[in-house]
């Protein structure tokens, strides 16, 4: 059986790609199964693809041949900001900023503006290394608006302010499990599911 070590250590992640993947008989492990849980690798790529491929690469440079690599970079795109935050998603209110305060500042910069023109997009961009020389990148995309202001009680990061395409509920007022269908993260997976029947 093939493994693939995760560049995370958050267990829902780690479940939903287990769901995902699990007709193909893959391992899932994270870095603390590894013993790498503190291996942090600068995001200084243009792009999210960028950052997810040198997060993937730097933990398969530690790990032997028979383990696949995966890392993922999202990002909040929203269209009245000219695409931000983006990259800076995480960072969006400051470098040690909680998410909290990137919601806030979130809300702040779009004071004022009508819902219609709130529109934005969730990307979630996916790396898998095999073995330094086959590398997998796919992408996920959710559109929707941002609330003008937070709603619901589950979730993290701005799930309490993304209302997706198609429905009337933030990420955060949505069942657990809707979320999870739609999501960009959701869509990646897929895609990286179809690609990795083809490396059988």
């Amino acid at each position: 059986m093939k493994k693939i070590v995760v560049s995370s250590n958050n267990e829902g992640k780690i479940k939903e790609i287990k769901e995902i993947l699990h007709q193909l008989k893959f391992e899932i492990l994270k870095k603390s199964d590894m013993d790498l849980e503190g291996v942090e690798v600068e995001e200084t790529g243009d792009t999210l693809e960028q950052n997810a491929m040198l997060k993937a690469r730097a933990l398969k440079n530690l790990l032997s041949d028979e383990y696949l690599v995966l890392a993922d970079d999202t990002g909040l795109y929203v269209d009245y900001l000219d695409g931000k935050p983006g990259l800076y998603t995480a960072r969006f209110a400051g470098e040690h900023a909680t998410d909290e305060d990137n919601r806030k500042k979130l809300l702040k910069e779009l004071e004022g503006v009508e819902y219609e023109k709130r529109t934005a997009y969730f990307k979630t961009a996916i790396a898998l290394v095999e073995d330094g020389k086959r590398e997998i990148i796919t992408e996920g995309i959710c559109k929707g608006h941002i609330a003008e202001e937070e709603r619901g009680e589950h979730g993290f990061g701005y799930d309490f302010l993304f209302i997706p395409e198609g429905y009337d509920k933030t990420f955060s007022e949505l069942e657990h499990d809707v979320k999870n269908s739609i999501s960009h993260r959701r869509r990646a997976l897929e895609n990286l599911k179809n690609e990795l029947i083809k490396l059988k």
